[in-house]
Formats: structure tokens, C-alpha cells, sequence
């Protein structure tokens, strides 16, 4: 294995996309996931993807791999275009995508065999793989052996022994415990600071602000529905880079300004569209984690920081963000650059008992399309009773099949909450209350 980082010629165009497009299947055609994608990854830097769920950080991560093609545009890796499996480069999952019935040697090899390198050369590679990444003594192990820390570390050993020319992550270290994923992050900076690293560029997929901050020198951030390029940060606090400083927590601010809309300074109210099922996705918030953040915002009366609630909180700010959004689509809160805060009802929502705060929900519900749809859809039939994939068709027109068990979960979840509708998992069927069956919607 060779040292690659140690020659990088800075500034190098390595891969790139040309207005990028992809588009799935829907009911009413093609959902389109991305749209009109410029990007150009270069010798040198980390970049992080940024934005929230539905904006196709994962999609353009896989194009760029080559696993998926984009339905228009280009992606080229050093000038010239895609049309199969990029060799370039190698990706490291979240979910480790380690075969259990093979050791760590065996796995770390597994893309070199593929690639047809005689064993005793890839033996070799791997062990110096491996040996990179701190696995020395565990070559023999097997996954159910190791810690989740472990498995990822494997999972970053397979892709560097092919030496790519850019690492693609997709949000790497999102399914291990906090202490874990902030030592692999330390691992992995420093590695990449030492010219050990045997890659010239790194693509980060992430949905965490401090992250993203934390390892990139470049910061993307994506809109959603479709993903688009909103915005493009650069990184140039010098690392190590630490979470106390005022630099830093200025750029997370500026970060989530921009993924939420609410830049600083403007002051111009835009016109707020009509809420849809389109454009109204719900949040991945269950009731009792908004339930739990309101509490803790009751006693903070005047306007919070976000990124000091995470760290009051001992959370990141990814954590607070879809409840932040939860609580703002229900009426509950107000956020913009400068914070957080609740509003009247939200104050009255977090210090009712139980009964009481069910009301509040229930009609705060009536704001949220998905619920609303739900409800008025009950109301409309003899039974009360409707099939789940009634609602399912209904989403398909502007979800893909992960984001509407995604949007039906959360529904379910607040719905029951508020005792507007029950939900019978074996029949599939959404049951009108009976309490509600006496108003019309």
C-alpha cells in the first residue's frame, strides 16, 4: 500500500458532475431527487454533503461512486465520463456491510479479489490496511467478534487497500455511540494530516452541523425536494479544531442559518406558501422527544442558541433539529439564526398535564397537512376505517417508498398521541376516534 497523500498535487480536479439530475419512478411520473448538480472535488480537501433527509446527499454520494447513473448531466472522474462502477473510488457505509462469515483479513481483501490481485499481494495490502486503522491483533476476528467502533474500522480498511483517489463516506459514524464516533473522527484527521492517508480527496455525506465543521475544508449544503446546491462554505479554521471556540460556534450558527433559511440580516418576511403534503414533510420527531424539548425550552423564557442547548444538552445539533422542526410546524416554537424559543401555546403546551396537552396537539395537528389529510379522509368515509395504502398512493405522487414509511410513521405517532385516529398494524387500517366522529373536520 502507498502513501498517495504525501503527493497530492493540491488543487487537482478529480471528480466532477455537469448539472446533475436523478429522478425515480412515481406515481405521476418521475420523482425528481436531484437537480442541476455542479460539483467538482479536488487533490486535497475533505468535502462535506450537508442537508436533511430528502435533499440526496446519499443519491449524489452513489453517483459519483458510479453505483447509480444520473438521468441527465455528467459525472467524469479526471475528465472523463462515467458509465459504469467509478474506479476511483471506494465507500465507506453506515451500516459497516461486513459478511459475518468472513474474518477482518478476509474483508479487507474482499475488494482486491474482486479487482484480481494475486493472494500474496493482497494479503500484504490488507495487513498494512489494517494495520493503518488500528486493527492490528484482530486480522483473524470475526464481525460478531467486535465492537461497532471495530466493524467501521473495517469497514474504512476494505475501502483504503484499493487506494482510491477519493473516499466516499455516507454518514459513517451516525450508528456508533458518541465517545466512538469522536475517537474514529480523531482517527481519521489525524491520519489524513499525517500524509499517511492513502487517498487524495474525501467525501463526507452527514446530517451533523458540528461534523461537517469538525472535518471539512469545503461544506455543501443541500435543499431538499429536489436536492440542489444551496450553499457553499469554506472551512478554514485550522485543526485541530475545538467545539469551545468562538470561531467554531460562529460557523455552526452560519451553517444552520443557511440550512434553515434564516440567514442573518434577513429582515423581509418572504410569503409563506400553503401547506401541503409536497412541501410540508413531517419531521422524524416522535411525540415524546418534542414533548421533552419543549419542557427543557420552558426554562429558557427568553431566546436559546441552538448550538448551546446541544451542548447543555450534551447532544449535537443534528439531535435537536428535527424536534425544533417539529415543534415550529405544530406552533410550539419560533427559530431563527439567533435561537430558539417557544411561543404562548408552546409555554402552555410544556406545562400542561397530560389530558390538556393531548388538546393542544390535537389541534395543533390541524395545521399539519399529512395529519389533517388523515383525519378529513376518516371523516369521509361510513366506517371511519380507511387501508394505510390509501395514504401510501397518496404520498407516492411526492415521496419515494423509504421517505412515506418514513412520513406514516410519524403521522401514526401523533396522531394516536392526539386522539384523532387509531392505527391496526396487522390490518393495516387507520380507525377515525370516536370522539372525533361527532365534528366534522
Amino acid at each position: 500500500m502507498t502513501t498517495i497523500a504525501a503527493t497530492r498535487a493540491p488543487g487537482a480536479a478529480l471528480l466532477a458532475t455537469e448539472r446533475l439530475s436523478k429522478s425515480y419512478a412515481g406515481a405521476d411520473g418521475e420523482l425528481p431527487v436531484l437537480a442541476g448538480i455542479d460539483l467538482t472535488i479536488r487533490q486535497g480537501e475533505i468535502v462535506a454533503l450537508l442537508g436533511r433527509s430528502g435533499s440526496g446527499k446519499s443519491t449524489l454520494l452513489r453517483c459519483l461512486a458510479g453505483l447509480i447513473p444520473p438521468s441527465t448531466g455528467t459525472v467524469t472522474y479526471h475528465g472523463t465520463e462515467l458509465t459504469g462502477p467509478n474506479p476511483g473510488t471506494a465507500m465507506v457505509f453506515q451500516t459497516f456491510a461486513l459478511l459475518p462469515w468472513l474474518t477482518v483479513q478476509q474483508n479487507v481483501e474482499l475488494g482486491l479479489e474482486a479487482r484480481g490481485i494475486p493472494p500474496r499481494q493482497r494479503t500484504a495490502a490488507a495487513l498494512q490496511a489494517i494495520d493503518l486503522i488500528g486493527l492490528d491483533g484482530f486480522e483473524s476476528a470475526y464481525p460478531k467478534e467486535l465492537s461497532g467502533g471495530m466493524r467501521q474500522r473495517v469497514g474504512f480498511a476494505r475501502a483504503l487497500v484499493v487506494e482510491p483517489d477519493v473516499l466516499l463516506m455516507d454518514e459513517p459514524f451516525s450508528a456508533l455511540d458518541v465517545l466512538t464516533a469522536e475517537n474514529l473522527r480523531g482517527e481519521l484527521v489525524e491520519l489524513w494530516d499525517s500524509g499517511q492517508f492513502p487517498t487524495q480527496a474525501i467525501v463526507l455525506v452527514t446530517h451533523s452541523i458540528e461534523e461537517a465543521v469538525l472535518l471539512a475544508d469545503r461544506i455543501l449544503v443541500l435543499d431538499s425536494r429536489p436536492g440542489t446546491i444551496r450553499t457553499e462554505l469554506a472551512v478554514t479554521l485550522p485543526r485541530p479544531r475545538l467545539r469551545d471556540t468562538k470561531d467554531f460556534e460562529a460557523l455552526v450558527d452560519a451553517v444552520y442559518a443557511v440550512m434553515t433559511g434564516r440567514e442573518r440580516g434577513t429582515t423581509t418576511p418572504t410569503a409563506v406558501p400553503r401547506r401541503t403534503l409536497a412541501n410540508t414533510p413531517l419531521p422524524p420527531a416522535g411525540v415524546d422527544g418534542l414533548s421533552g424539548l419543549a419542557e427543557i425550552l420552558a426554562q429558557h423564557p427568553e431566546q436559546i442558541d441552538l448550538g448551546d442547548l446541544a451542548d447543555e444538552l450534551g447532544l449535537e445539533v443534528k439531535h435537536l433539529l428535527p424536534l425544533v422542526d417539529a415543534l415550529e410546524l405544530l406552533g410550539f416554537a419560533t427559530a431563527d439564526a439567533r435561537g430558539v424559543v417557544l411561543t404562548d401555546t408552546g409555554v402552555e403546551f410544556a406545562a400542561a398535564d397530560v389530558q390538556t396537552s393531548k388538546q393542544l396537539f390535537a389541534a395543533a395537528s390541524d395545521h399539519v397537512p399529512l395529519v389533517r389529510t388523515i383525519v378529513t379522509s376518516l371523516h369521509r368515509t361510513q366506517d371511519g376505517t380507511l387501508r394505510a395504502g390509501f395514504f401510501r398512493d397518496l404520498l407516492a405522487h411526492d415521496y419515494t417508498d423509504e421517505q412515506i414509511a418514513t412520513q406514516l410513521g410519524v403521522a401514526t405517532d401523533w396522531g394516536r398521541y392526539a386522539e384523532l385516529y387509531s392505527y391496526d398494524t396487522l390490518s393495516e387500517e387507520y380507525q377515525l376516534d370516536p370522539a372525533q366522529r361527532v365534528t366534522a373536520p
